[in-house]
């Protein structure tokens, strides 16, 4: 519908179930009654034309021949105020010698009355009848009309007719009304989610949505409740994120203004002077602070690309990963040293996601490693469509408070709260082992350290 400024009008669904489901009962109610009208009408005209046939039926034979050329009409026929009759003979002029309310002639009379077909019926548009007729048999070369007016027929029709369109009329007002109630009812759950989706976007609240029933709509209901609560999932790890984030920058940060604000009061005028021993004390906190504040970005960084990358889908060598990630961890490794016993496993995924995190594992065992100690790294199929990447290290280990918190983000022991680093390695392990299906383990190696491993998907090579 086009407004008069050329705006289109909307027009609501409730609306167009109701015209809907009106249209529908007035096509069915017009087919219904167009049926109705047509079989009444045949019958009443069939009726009109079975009572002309025993009427004519009922005058041959009670007609007496009185000499040729000549027949004795009934009486009760001359009073008959409903029916008029005739007897013609093939030019149309009347056999009976006394005045009758003679029917209309038409050709159609005239080739019975000639022999031409044995009996005729029509409808009389002049003078709004029904005329029969039939072969007289009592004369020769002479037919029987009779004719009987329409006007109670199209009367009862006409009744027929005011009858069916106001039931029609009505049966299209009841099925609008219904649809407006039926259409009510089963749009109140859109209605819910327009208003819950207007009241998301307004205020940001993401509670689910009341879900009655276990219709189409209920499961579009549990669908966009499902859909809430990833939002409000996504929303929480993300609002966790920047809160660790902004917990565990402080430290770095302070401590960098600190040793700043030191060396620059160091060097105004008046001010006591540091000796090189502090100023190279000073420089080597700054360089470490650095260091530390670098990998954190870098890995919050790796956290937010993870939480928001697409699925890379390629086919993965996991053997080659964990081989590349060896190669790094080996340069900055020291004295540790790598054991490795490696069988091929092939897997879809993202191999620069899967090498970030094999790499964190194996910088993990190094640095908890102690000096000249040694570091397992197996890659092994366990024979149920998965392998597990093992790393274990020689260290302290993990305490039994602990392990169940490894993975998470920010979490560091008080072991590790000594060392460098972020608290984020493990959980991009985490994230990178779910993101390909998969799963993270951590326990106790067999030499008291610590184990850790990934559970992978895949199939041999």
């Amino acid at each position: 519908m086009i407004a008069p400024n050329g705006a289109r009008q909307r027009v609501s669904m409730r609306s167009r179930i109701s015209l809907l489901a009106a249209l529908c009962v007035g096509g069915a109610v017009a087919l219904v009654s167009l049926g109705a009208y047509i079989t009444v009408y045949r019958g009443l005209h069939a009726q009109v034309d079975e009572n002309l046939a025993e009427r004519a039926d009922a005058l041959v034979a009670n007609t007496r021949l009185i000499t040729e050329g000549r027949a004795e009409i009934p009486v009760f026929f001359l009073e008959l105020a409903d029916i008029k009759f005739d007897v013609i003979d093939p030019t149309g002029s009347s056999a009976i010698d006394r005045p009758l309310n003679r029917p209309a002639i038409s050709a159609e009379e005239l080739q019975v009355a000639q022999g031409a077909k044995p009996s005729s019926v029509r409808t009389d548009a002049r003078t709004d009848s029904r005329v029969y007729a039939v072969r007289y048999d009592p004369l020769p070369n002479t037919a029987l009309v009779l004719s009987q007016s329409l006007e109670a027929t199209k009367a009862t029709l006409a009744k027929l007719s005011v009858v069916l369109i106001v039931i029609g009329g009505s049966g299209i007002v009841v099925a609008a009304l219904a649809g407006l109630a039926v259409a009510g009812g089963s749009l109140r759950p859109i209605q819910r989610l327009t208003a819950a989706t207007e009241h998301v976007t307004h205020t940001g609240d993401l509670r689910p949505i009341p879900v009655s029933g276990d219709d189409e709509l209920a499961r579009l209901t549990h669908s966009f409740n499902t859909m809430l609560g990833a939002v409000a999932e996504a929303q929480e790890r993300q609002r966790r994120l920047v809160a660790d984030a902004g917990h565990e920058l402080r430290t770095p940060l302070t401590s960098l203004r600190t040793n700043l604000e030191l060396l620059l009061a160091s060097e105004k005028p008046g001010a006591p002077s540091l000796s090189e021993t502090d100023k190279a004390e000073i420089q080597a906190d700054l360089r470490g602070q650095l260091d530390e504040l670098t990998q954190l970005i870098g890995d919050l960084v790796e956290l937010a690309r993870a939480d928001a990358a697409v699925d890379v889908h390629e086919h993965v060598e996991l053997t080659e990963v964990v081989e590349q990630a060896l190669d790094r961890a080996r340069r900055r490794a020291g004295d540790v040293r790598f054991e490795v016993n490696l069988r091929p496993w092939h897997l879809i995924g993202h191999a620069a996601t899967l090498e970030r995190a094999v790499l964190n594992l194996l910088d993990n065992a190094v640095k908890f490693s102690p000096p000249g100690g040694t570091v397992r790294v197996t890659l092994d199929d366990v024979g149920t469509g998965y392998a597990f990447l093992q790393v274990a290290d020689q260290g302290p280990g993990i305490s039994d408070a602990d392990l169940p918190h490894v993975f998470e983000r920010f979490y560091r022991s008080e072991e590790a709260r000594t060392l460098p680093g972020s608290g984020l390695g493990l959980a991009i392990v985490k994230q990178a082992a779910q993101r390909h299906g998969g799963s993270v383990y951590a326990g106790r190696s067999v030499d008291g350290g610590a184990l850790m491993a990934m559970r992978l998907p895949g199939h041999p090579g």
